[in-house]
């Protein structure tokens, strides 16, 4: 069977995450349902990541086994035809070796987290980010990040559920970019790993917080991440300002010039 990988901008408002569940609405099961009615035959996609309940995606990549040979653009037109309404759109489609996996060939992930600033209510970015009141102080933050790059034993900042074999994961980048717009300040926290743990990017930001507000200092983060202990992390902040990002493969399927 032909095997496409689609490129998945999403809000994740309305979801109880990517991945389907018998009760709650999913993204996947969004997408799924999309493709059902294209073909005879069901089909379960495999994503990149699996995103928490009302988190966002960028570019979120899955990929799809079909009945039948498709042009790409045609496929993500039709696809894109019936996930309306839900707020979910095919950005890209290409087509793939069979054997490439949208999770296992992947090489890194990103994520971006934005922290809006200000006192006065976000009308326009309610959902969108995550807002505090109260000033933040940059570069203590930046200070403290720097602690949490490289390769660690990351327990305090893994959800108590997470269920990944080793808490052992490799930070390439947490870089926090400030950018003042009409809207007021927001803080863009930039994130790459190859694989992240359960809560790790929130458990980063929410305890990075607390660096900015003056609360800890960056020290006290190189201890939190020393304790290996779940109760000596930051708080988590809320889903609502994550964004996936982009998803990295060495031969990415994206990179042909498009057909339409």
């Amino acid at each position: 069977m032909p095997r496409y990988a689609l490129k998945i901008e999403y809000d994740g408002a309305p979801f109880a995450g990517w991945q389907r569940q018998k009760e709650h609405p999913s993204v996947q099961q969004a997408v799924e349902t999309a493709i059902s009615r294209l073909q005879k035959a069901p089909v379960t996609i495999a994503a990149a990541g699996r995103t928490d309940a009302g988190v966002h995606a960028l570019a979120q990549v899955a990929h799809a086994d079909m009945e039948r040979d498709w042009e790409p653009f045609r496929l993500s037109e039709a696809l894109n035809y019936h996930l309306k309404p839900h707020p979910v759109a095919i950005v890209a489609v290409a087509r793939t070796p069979e054997d490439w996996h949208a999770r296992f060939s992947a090489t890194e992930r990103r994520y971006l987290f934005r922290l809006l600033n200000r006192r006065a209510p976000a009308a326009l970015l309610a959902g969108k980010v995550w807002q505090v009141a109260h000033r933040l102080d940059p570069e203590p933050m930046r200070e403290a990040a720097r602690h949490l790059v490289g390769r660690h034993d990351f327990t305090t900042f893994r959800a108590s559920e997470c269920q990944a074999d080793s808490p052992v994961r490799t930070l390439d980048q947490l870089d926090i970019e400030t950018v003042d717009t009409a809207m007021g300040r927001e803080f863009h926290f930039h994130v790459r790993a190859r694989a992240f743990l359960h809560n790790q990017v929130r458990s980063f930001v929410g305890t990075l917080e607390r660096v900015g507000a003056g609360s800890w200092s960056p020290e006290d983060v190189r201890h939190a991440l020393e304790a290996r202990d779940r109760a000596a992390c930051g708080p988590v902040c809320p889903p609502h300002g994550l964004y996936l990002a982009g998803v990295v493969y060495p031969d990415d399927p994206f990179d042909a010039p498009p057909t339409a």
